[in-house]
């Protein structure tokens, strides 16, 4: 389980890489949150490298309407 900091931390990274994601692309924000978390509970904790994962999992992420 993560501590209140680090929850908040992933949340704010979270926030910060799906600014333009729709608020209705739930399933984008849910995919790019399960790697931030998943790098997360791995121990990650640094930011910058938190960020660039949930940036990665963006460009990934599967959906059919979003442009890249």
């Amino acid at each position: 389980m993560l501590d209140g900091a680090t929850s908040a931390l992933l949340r704010t990274i979270l926030d910060e890489v799906c600014e333009n994601v729709p608020p209705y692309d739930t399933g984008v924000r849910a995919y790019v949150a399960s790697r931030i978390l998943e790098a997360a509970t791995r121990g990650e904790t640094r930011p910058d490298l938190l960020k660039q994962i949930g940036q990665e999992a963006l460009s990934k992420a599967p959906t059919m309407w979003r442009e890249i």
